[in-house]
């Protein structure tokens, strides 16, 4: 992924595009592509600045942190439910969910559906 270049870069060549120098020109001008003085501008043009947007993070974890009473609600309900139960559940209501999306929101809250306690380790055989 490429790096941000700095806001700093960024209102520099914005302003030598408003001081008469072309995009193209001031993109040689200052090292940088002519797309992204381009971009840069249509920025200032529509948002007022040529400020870069955030990047990284999860942008789809709200979806489904928006439905988590209704989760919490439906574990309450029946202890033992599964995640096929609960993509159902959402499906009556007209949300359909995927299983790796619910399994998602369970490990992002650190809830598990785990039915036994663990065994322990054995050092001469596997166990299961």
């Amino acid at each position: 992924m490429p790096r941000v270049l700095s806001q700093d870069l960024r209102e520099r060549v914005v302003a030598a595009i408003d001081g008469g120098m072309s995009c193209r020109a001031a993109a040689a001008r200052f090292g940088v592509s002519a797309a992204s003085a381009i971009r840069w501008r249509q920025l200032v043009v529509q948002h007022g600045t040529p400020a870069a947007k955030r990047q990284g993070g999860d942008r789809r974890a709200a979806r489904i942190d928006a439905h988590a009473t209704f989760i919490l609600e439906a574990i309450e309900t029946k202890d033992d439910i599964t995640l096929v139960e609960l993509q159902v559940l959402f499906a009556e209501r007209g949300t359909p969910v995927g299983i790796g999306t619910l399994w998602r929101f369970f490990d992002r809250h650190r809830i598990t559906r785990k039915k036994r306690r663990p065994t322990p380790l054995s050092r001469t055989a596997p166990t299961s």
